[in-house]
């Protein structure tokens, strides 16, 4: 069982992770700022101990691995000689279990590249919980460890969890949100003490401190697989061998670099960073904007400057920031960009315009542009035709900066929409049967309804002041009925609806054509064919049973169901295909008898041009299945041990809209069974599909 997620287990089927009985003490609390490598220069956690990444050959107490260096003759350099993956914390137990199988559990922070190769924007930081030892499938284990409880179930390979969190390019913060933190460090109160800046020797397995449910140990018990009752512990251990170097850099963020200029082209550069307190933050020489090195104002972590610009400003001049504290000085470069200011934010609801006003520090003799994101350059005219304004605007500068600002509107308030009737009625209907008169379809803010005869002989009719009301006809004739609305914004009457109303006879009644459906699809009925109808029924005759929501009425629906897949790991003895037609039954009445008409709506077929394509590999316990369905619906396709849909379940795969599916999946071994059968959610399915079997 190989997992890799960025969320907890629970949901799955062999992996879940178990809440601890004590709530949780401590986390990772923050990301530092971000280095040169572009990977954050330390992490931090809740007991303010800060780690750096191991990156280097050099140091044997916080080293990469040199396989994951290009060339481990040459010394660590970005980007061309820089490990593919490296640690902020490396932490693993190993240990015998009562069987003597070696189990191997990893808690780690790690930096790698979301695709393997060493590219700018790739780096990601994630923590991860790994979990690995042989175990027959079936058994099933619970694995405590300082960062949690983890309730896991043998397959075909074993026991191989892998929990990964903050695995997005970028996101660094991701792994805050992990179960890794705090960071695990040697006792103290355990000789002997851990190497002056370092968390441990990873050499020297030691007792630790750290976690965050004072569980500094690993304790794996074996479970009864059904009851989840404890059968006995079969390892455990509290000594660790840790990897990990305190920072002893801080690192510096800039925040914001601007510029501010007269039309003589001089003026004024600030900067705004952060790195930790007491650092020695400082603007390097800039000797084309007239800057001499000059350390920046400090207070609580955040650094501030103003230095003297003379001169025009260069297109697309940069500052260096340093922290000269830092061992190599740590340097972030920043691209000078302008203040902008916005003065003016308002929308006219009655002329429809948006009035934005800002103002730049770029004040030389060749000043940027100035635009509102959405609408364009601010040239002193309001924007037009602008029916509904955001709820902010952005002021974005030619020369870099952006502000934004709220909306304060004016104009005449809205009122509620006038109303407007719309009123049906039966097209036709017999004597003495109950005749609808219809105005939900009305549309606005109503207050009341009014129903008022206008033709035909003379009715009482039944809910005349509500949306939905009814006459019962005497006598065979034309009927007419108008619909009044009154409401805040008016009154409105409706043309007439005509019923026309014959003698008394039975119903008539029609279901509609058969249809033929893809499963999965909504479905609507259609019996508005049938005539002299007071009330219509329907049901469900037979096929898969579904839930018809309208069935009182001319028109209900239903979703064709999907074909159930067999439940993995499997065998499913009980196990139904069912790919059978629905049939509906339709029974409509007056007062004059009933009729009834069915309707059978069938799936559409599937099929696999060109058969289905299996392949086993013994010598990895691999299987390999391919082939192209006749439905682009979406569905997905489950393969089985066997020449039936009851035996074991090898693996599930979405069908991709070209048609094509395919699954590759370690396990399960098909022992003697050299034949699979294969099942859609559409309903498709192909029994004793050979089997290639190769090493």
């Amino acid at each position: 069982m190989t997992l890799a997620v960025v969320a907890p287990l629970a949901g799955s089927a062999n992996a879940t992770v178990v809440a601890p009985p004590t709530a949780r003490d401590g986390r990772l609390t923050q990301v530092g700022p971000i280095a040169e490598i572009g990977f954050p220069s330390w992490y931090r956690d809740s007991t303010g101990l800060r780690l750096e990444p191991c990156t280097t050959m050099e140091d044997p107490l916080c080293a990469v691995l040199p396989d994951e260096v290009p060339n481990p003759d040459l010394p660590v350099s970005y980007p061309d000689n820089f490990p593919g993956e490296f640690f902020y914390q490396l932490a693993d137990a190993t240990l015998t279990l009562t069987d003597g199988t070696k189990a191997v559990i990893g808690l780690n922070v790690e930096g790698a590249w979301a695709n393997g190769a060493v590219i700018d924007g790739d780096q990601m930081v994630f923590g991860r919980v790994r979990i690995r030892f042989a175990a027959a499938a079936g058994r099933r284990f619970r694995i405590t460890h300082p960062y949690g409880i983890d309730d896991l179930t043998a397959d075909d390979k074993g026991v191989r969890m892998t929990e990964d969190v903050g695995t997005v390019p970028g996101a660094f913060g991701g792994v805050l949100n992990g179960r890794v933190g705090p960071f695990l460090r040697w006792d103290p109160a355990v000789a002997p003490a851990a190497p002056a800046g370092y968390t441990g020797d990873p050499g020297v397995d030691h007792k630790v401190v750290g976690s965050p449910y004072d569980t500094n140990f690993v304790r794996i018990e074996e479970l009864d697989p059904r009851t989840g009752a404890v059968l006995g512990q079969v390892g455990f251990t509290d000594t660790f061998s840790i990897q990990g170097r305190y920072a002893s850099n801080a690192g510096v963020d800039v925040d914001q670099a601007t510029f501010t200029t007269g039309a003589d082209g001089n003026g004024v550069v600030e900067v705004y960073a952060t790195s930790e307190p007491g650092q020695a933050v400082e603007i390097a020489a800039n000797p084309a904007l007239g800057i001499r090195a000059t350390r920046l104002n400090g207070q609580n972590g955040h650094y501030y400057g103003r230095f003297a610009l003379t001169g025009p400003l260069p297109a697309g001049a940069t500052v260096d920031i340093v922290n000269a504290s830092d061992r190599p000085v740590a340097r972030k470069t920043r691209k000078l960009i302008d203040v902008v200011q916005v003065t003016k934010a308002a929308y006219d609801a009655d002329a429809h315009t948006l009035t934005v006003a800002a103002t730049s520090s770029d004040q030389d003799a060749a000043p940027g542009v100035l635009s509102v994101t959405g609408y364009g350059p601010i040239t002193g005219q309001p924007f037009t035709n602008v029916l509904a304004p955001p709820v902010t605007v952005t002021v974005t500068s030619s020369s870099g900066g952006t502000a934004t600002a709220s909306l304060l509107g004016s104009g005449a308030v809205l009122g509620p929409e006038p109303p407007v009737a719309a009123a049906t009625a039966d097209a036709t209907a017999v004597v003495g049967q109950t005749v609808q008169l219809d105005g939900t379809g009305s549309t606005g803010e109503v207050d009341s309804y009014r129903w008022t005869q206008t033709a035909g002989p003379e009715v009482i009719v039944t809910g005349g002041t509500t949306a939905s009301a009814s006459f019962v006809a005497p006598s065979p004739g034309t009927y007419a009925f108008t619909l009044t609305l009154t409401g805040p914004g008016g009154q409105q009457t409706s043309e007439p609806v005509t019923v026309t109303v014959v003698a008394a006879a039975k119903p008539v009644a029609e279901a509609g054509p058969d249809r033929t459906i893809q499963r999965g699809k909504a479905v609507t009925l259609d019996g508005s064919a049938s005539s002299g109808v007071e009330t219509y029924s329907w049901k469900q005759v037979s096929g898969p049973a579904v839930t018809l929501a309208g069935a009182s009425a001319a028109k209900p629906a239903f979703t064709f169901p999907a074909q159930a897949l067999p439940a993995s790991p499997g065998p499913n003895a009980s196990f139904v295909y069912d790919n059978d037609p629905v049939v509906f039954e339709l029974t409509v009445t007056n007062p004059n008898g009933t009729a009834t008409d069915r309707v059978t709506i069938r799936p559409q077929a599937e099929t696999f041009p060109g058969g289905v394509t299996v392949r086993y590999r013994t010598g990895n316990n691999e299987w390999r299945i391919s082939g192209t369905s006749s439905l682009l619906a979406g569905q997905r396709i489950t393969a089985v041990l066997g020449d039936t849909l009851t035996g074991r379940v090898i693996g599930t795969s979405p069908v991709d809209a070209a048609g094509a599916f395919s699954i590759r999946v370690t396990g399960p071994a098909p022992g003697t069974v050299r034949t699979i059968s294969v099942v859609t959610t559409v309903g498709g399915r192909q029994l004793a599909v050979p089997v290639t079997v190769t090493n």
